[in-house]
């Protein structure tokens, strides 16, 4: 093989980042797979657009049958988003025989089962390492570091636009809409942000992890999600007050042969590693009946911190080409989808209420918890001036989460309690 002709749809952030690192780390290439690496044609929508990056008008084309239907491209590498064309494009390159990089997570969430399953039947091989925490290699350390182990949790900091936007709530108390609108001018979130802090860019991400990590095939309709819109500074200063951080987690546990598997914000000890994780970083924590504890820690985003994931794929693409394995690499889920139900969930929550400031009130609401067997590990009740009002922070021990709805149920119930401002699962204890 004398050069890896590569196709690139798109040339965007990332794939102009792409494009710098072949161009810039050619001897890195040689040394590592042997042979020049060279970009042949780069689809985009515009010809004429300014962009991050020189490159010869000649590589450029709007027309995808350029790469899709040319047999000197081995590799088409897939970072122009998108899902049902984008799709489309990637199933036919695949079967025409081309191996495929791709960094989209949307896609990868929704299909990647499809994707795979034609990659395999076709010999191909399909890499998708950028699509979760941008930099840093989790998916490949799931697959291939910790392949002797048995993951039992995943959790992790996995959309850096949320906690760019928790870190600044947290260290300076500033309240959500007006660290939304500094986020969007500093370009770490988009003009409509929904997608990550409504929680379902994280969600996409923690479904791809536990279905690698579980061998179980986890669909996005199987995460539970919540987003940060409703947190509020109250909330952040309660839970510095009682010794945590607020961060919008995406959680993947397993007990025995079922799962969970959530995103949402919670509460994690200032001790634990995922605490200090701030600003736009990404930090994943794995726990392995073998290894134990093991964190991931990285950008999340970007154009050269992902561009240098799917450029890793592209040479492991590479390496199996040269070694004649391709197609080799889509492993089949072990275990059929099992998912907890709420009676199996269990966690520390936290919860905050106003009640009417009068005695007898809190010893109720005890009695509320305690006839589902909840107990408090922490308690904070004050006076809300001129309301005739008091406001209570409960932490609790650990209870299933169906109780701990059904106590919710009741509280909102009692005449006594004005209302449950909010509720939020509790994290962070050392894994025995």
């Amino acid at each position: 093989m004398n050069v890896i002709s590569i196709g690139l749809l798109g040339l965007g952030t990332v794939g102009s980042g792409v494009v710098k690192i072949i161009e810039n780390h050619q001897d890195k290439l040689m040394h590592q797979i042997g042979c020049p690496v060279k970009v042949k044609k780069i689809l985009v929508k515009d010809m004429n657009k300014e962009r991050d990056v020189q490159v010869n008008p000649g590589l450029l084309t709007v027309n995808p049958e350029e790469i899709l239907e040319d047999s000197e491209i081995d590799v088409v590498i897939e970072v122009m988003g998108g899902i049902e064309e984008t799709k489309d494009y990637l199933l036919r390159a695949l079967r025409n025989k081309k191996n495929v990089v791709t960094a989209n997570k949307d896609l990868m969430a929704l299909h990647s089962n499809e994707l795979l399953a034609e990659a395999t039947k076709n010999k191909c091989d399909l890499f998708y390492e950028a699509s979760v925490a941008g930099g840093i290699p989790i998916l490949r350390s799931l697959v291939e570091g910790l392949a002797s182990d048995r993951i039992t949790k995943m959790m992790g900091i996995v959309n850096g636009t949320t906690n760019f936007i928790l870190t600044k709530m947290n260290n300076h108390g500033a309240p959500y809409e007006e660290v939304l609108k500094e986020a969007q001018e500093l370009g770490f979130a988009e003009a409509n942000p929904a997608a990550d802090v409504d929680g379902l860019d994280a969600a996409r991400k923690m479904a791809i992890l536990s279905t690698l990590g579980f061998s179980m095939p986890i669909d996005l309709s199987d995460v539970k999600v919540e987003g940060i819109t409703g947190i509020t500074e109250e909330d952040i200063s309660y839970s510095k007050k009682l010794g945590y951080t607020m961060k919008l987690i995406g959680l993947a546990s397993r007990s025995g042969e079922k799962v969970e598997v959530s995103v949402q914000p919670a509460l994690l000890q200032d001790s634990h590693p995922l605490a200090s994780v701030n600003d736009e970083y990404n930090a994943v924590y794995v726990y392995g009946e073998a290894v134990g504890e093991t964190m991931f820690y990285g950008p999340g985003a970007g154009s050269l911190p992902t561009a240098t994931a799917v450029v890793s794929d592209v040479v492991e693409v590479m390496k199996n080409m040269r070694l004649g394995v391709t197609g080799n690499s889509a492993i089949s889920p072990q275990f059929k989808k099992a998912l907890k139900e709420p009676g199996e969930i269990t966690a520390k929550y936290f919860v905050r209420l106003h009640v009417k400031d009068e005695v007898g009130v809190f010893a109720s609401i005890t009695s509320i918890f305690s006839e589902h067997g909840v107990s408090f590990e922490k308690i904070l009740q004050m006076p809300i001036k001129e309301k005739d009002l008091a406001e209570i922070v409960v932490i609790t021990h650990q209870a299933t989460l169906q109780g701990f709805e059904q106590i919710l149920q009741k509280l909102q119930d009692y005449d006594m309690v004005r209302s449950v401002k909010s509720t939020y699962r509790v994290e962070g204890d050392k894994i025995i």
